[in-house]
């Protein structure tokens, strides 16, 4: 298995607990659930502000390394790359399986990472030590939820069902229209054909529309998988609530 040099060694990971995150959006929403209101993500905002090159980019990634060494090799490819843009990994704060390997790779390109680990994943040996900053979390929400705000795209690594968990819900915020920041698949592989024949049989199907199909951006490669990030064009999904109709009613014999 190919090795990469031993990162910045670093004496303690710098770890920020969440109500101390110097992030003023992040304040006005935990103060804001805790006075019982939603406030609720912009997509337009997204539309108007998001200008590419992105400063930070959130991977979604295995906690194993998978049965095959090319998708370590892709983990750390992708993460050499994110390195030499200057673009800073926001990940789930993990020393395991892919996610640690693109970390890893960033760091010791001289990249930055930041972490977002829950609580209850604390003091259980899967807390990466040296990254640039790791943040903690109360529950697994507000871990999802803290990744969102600090990335301005997300990639999902092959990965089991966390991978997917994680996946699919900044997709579903996607379909809401509640942001439009890009999200793509890294296809190692094609580690994702069987996920992506699923979609289009459900867009076949009518449970996923087909605008909704065309958000998820899919490349075998990182470049590519970048390069489609930058010119991206998020559809308009303003209409699509709207236009959902109750089927014909059954006339009963």
């Amino acid at each position: 298995m190919e090795s990469i040099p031993d990162p910045v060694k670093r004496k303690t990971c710098p770890t920020v607990e969440i109500d101390r995150l110097p992030f003023p959006p992040f304040h006005a929403i935990v103060r804001s659930c805790l006075k019982g209101n939603f406030l609720s993500m912009d997509a337009t905002h997204d539309r108007q502000n998001r200008q590419p090159p992105f400063s930070s980019i959130c991977i979604f990634a295995g906690s194993s390394w998978g049965r095959r060494p090319v998708y370590t090799q892709a983990a750390r490819q992708l993460g050499r790359l994110l390195a030499e843009r200057k673009i800073r990994l926001i990940t789930g704060g993990g020393c395991v399986g892919l996610m640690n390997e693109a970390a890893e790779s960033v760091l010791a390109a001289g990249g930055e990472v930041w972490g977002v680990i829950p609580q209850s994943l604390r003091g259980k040996n899967v807390e990466h030590p040296r990254l640039s900053r790791m943040i903690v979390a109360p529950s697994m929400h507000a871990r999802k939820k803290t990744m969102f705000d600090l990335a301005d795209a997300f990639i999902a690594l092959p990965g089991g069902l966390g991978t997917l968990d994680e996946l699919f819900e900044i997709l579903t915020w996607s379909q809401l229209n509640l942001h439009a920041k890009p999200c793509g698949l890294l296809n190692v592989a094609g580690y994702f054909d069987p996920l992506l024949a699923f979609l289009d049989h459900a867009a076949a199907e009518r449970f996923l529309a087909p605008d909704h199909r065309r958000m998820i951006v899919v490349e075998s490669d990182p470049i590519r998988l970048l390069h489609a990030f930058a010119t991206f064009h998020p559809p308009d999904l303003n209409t699509w609530i709207s236009s959902l109709t109750p089927p014909p009613s059954e006339t009963t014999q």
